[in-house]
């Protein structure tokens, strides 16, 4: 084994998995509520007025994505960093 160079040990390496898979819940979920939410009220409007097409749903759910998209990316972008602050610094320390 070489000197100087540090192995990640199972526990850290699972930690970094963490981290990651709540960085990207925590960067995903306003889209994913903002696309549920709209697929719901549309879903209704077409069950109250019995309109059953189904090309309907797509443009209110990209036009409200695209919305909360604009909205929340800064915190987004700020998520993002602090995920990558974190990660730096691991490397950094060793």
């Amino acid at each position: 084994m070489n000197k100087g160079i540090c192995q990640m040990t199972g526990p850290e390496t699972l930690d970094v998995a963490r981290d990651a898979i709540w960085t990207i819940v925590i960067v995903s979920s306003p889209l994913m509520v903002v696309g549920l939410v709209v697929g719901v009220i549309v879903s209704l409007f077409q069950a109250l007025t019995q309109i059953q097409e189904q090309t309907l749903i797509y443009v209110p759910k990209i036009l409200a994505i695209f919305a909360t998209m604009l909205l929340a990316l800064p915190f987004m972008a700020d998520s993002m960093h602090a995920h990558m602050m974190r990660i730096s610094s691991r490397i950094i320390g060793g």
